[in-house]
């Protein structure tokens, strides 16, 4: 197996990257991609199949694009995650490592999603095997997930295993009671029609926000537009908040647009250890709330906190690590780039009571300098969990100025991690790694490291 969840194939010296296949199948490939060192490729005929394969589970497997290690039985998606951890660490890092701990599986490999979003479309995507047998749909209009390279097709979606089964049956009978009363969906290159996304959250306290998204030009669309919320609002008494958003631009981002409470409230609830954190429609929140949790205790486990630390928590989102951390700390300071997360962080600090906290919104490399360390105070410990690209080399040069005792780095890409490793080694040596499966069936996986001051 490779990045992205491929599987690799050598004929002579040319690597073939091919997805949806696995170590010991034997296949027919049609090259699709070639380049001077490699290409990709998809299987078109299958002459063996490999004894380390698992039956997907989901009828939407190998076209929706998501969940692509389906095939492979969830022991040896982590052992591969494990691998990836490793490969990454040693090959890009090139920094001495201690023994790397076994990875930290999820119990729930299905239904382990808090939140899922849908794209309505009046292209509804056809399969390669719908297109051979001719199939013809009364209804071209589908609600489900975008096709990877077709902005403007959706596969409609009967049932997806990621998000607890209400989240299906929301589904389904929002599409139901379209179809029935001839509502229009989007299309996406004119931008015409009603219906646009849908997002839904569920809790693990139990409560289930769902957000509905339209097009409204007209006042008789929002007339109709209003009965389908009723609609829902009947339908599913389950859910505590029932909210919507108008919009009007040609493209599907929701931060700028005002949301409208239809029904209940205009937020859910997260917990954690007694700590509530309040989830609003925009706010970012860990997408598998179990194994977060997971996550947040290692992390605060390697930043060995007494009670005396002032901890610096980097890129804190709506600040769930540092208010996590917070009950063993003197003070956290948390650093965001999204206004609105700090806004949650400050409210969630408030809900909770917590006082030690303080919280600034603003680019990394422009807040997080030498001015404000001198005037904040020089860290204890810093926890970083900086997004997919890893950290600006600004960044870097200013931890290694605040020369903290530890370093808690979680990441969602551990070959930029990797890097960044390098860039510390000089002056911090990796005295504990921990990978954290938090996405089964999927190639990816976050990695928590501890750095301690040589």
């Amino acid at each position: 197996m490779a990045a992205e969840g491929k599987a690799i194939a050598k004929v002579n010296d040319l690597v073939i990257f091919v997805p949806y296949v696995v170590p010991g199948d034997v296949v027919d490939l049609q090259i699709k991609r070639k380049k001077n060192k490699y290409a990709e490729a998809e299987a078109v005929k299958f002459h063996e199949l490999s004894p380390n394969r698992a039956v997907p589970f989901c009828q939407h497997y190998g076209v929706c694009g998501g969940c692509k290690w389906q095939v492979l039985p969830y022991p040896e998606q982590i052992r591969y995650k494990q691998k990836q951890v490793e490969d990454n660490l040693r090959r890009i890092g090139k920094i001495e490592l201690p023994e790397i701990s076994p990875i930290l599986g999820s119990a729930k490999t299905e239904w382990y999603r808090n939140k899922l979003e849908f794209t309505f479309s009046n292209k509804r995507w056809l399969t390669n095997e719908e297109v051979r047998q001719d199939v013809k749909y009364d209804q071209m209009n589908a609600v489900g997930f975008h096709i990877p390279g077709a902005f403007d097709k959706v596969l409609a979606i009967e049932k997806c295993w990621l998000q607890d089964d209400i989240s299906n049956r929301i589904r389904n009978a929002i599409r139901d009671y379209a179809y029935e009363h001839d509502y229009s969906f989007i299309n996406l290159r004119t931008q015409e029609g009603m219906l646009r996304n849908m997002i839904v959250r569920t809790s693990s306290t139990g409560e289930l926000m769902v957000i509905v998204i339209c097009k409204i030009t007209e006042e008789h669309e929002m007339t109709q537009f209003k009965q389908l919320l009723q609609f829902v609002a009947d339908s599913f008494s389950e859910i505590t908040s029932l909210l919507y958003i108008i919009n009007n631009k040609c493209n599907d981002t929701i931060n700028d647009l005002d949301v409208h409470v239809f029904k209940g409230k205009d937020h859910i609830f997260e917990e954690m250890e007694g700590l509530r954190f309040k989830v609003g429609p925009k706010s970012f929140y860990q997408t598998n709330s179990e194994q977060a949790y997971n996550l947040y205790k290692i992390a605060r486990d390697f930043a060995g906190l007494t009670g005396n630390e002032l901890v610096y928590d980097l890129y804190t989102g709506t600040g769930t690590i540092a208010n996590f951390v917070s009950r063993q700390a003197r003070q956290v300071i948390g650093i965001e780039y999204v206004p609105e997360a700090i806004e949650d962080a400050k409210v969630n600090a408030e809900i909770n009571d917590i006082k030690n906290t303080l919280f600034y919104a603003g680019d990394m490399k422009d807040m997080l300098t030498q001015d404000f360390i001198n005037q904040h105070g020089r860290p204890d410990v810093i926890i970083t969990d900086p997004p997919r690209a890893g950290m600006h080399q600004d960044v870097v040069d200013v931890i290694l100025f605040a020369e903290p005792k530890r370093i808690v780095y979680v990441s969602c890409n551990p070959a930029t991690q990797a890097r960044d490793l390098q860039l510390l080694d000089g002056k911090y040596k990796v005295k504990a790694v921990q990978p954290v499966d938090m996405f089964p069936h999927t190639h990816h996986v976050e990695n928590v490291v501890l750095l301690e001051l040589r």
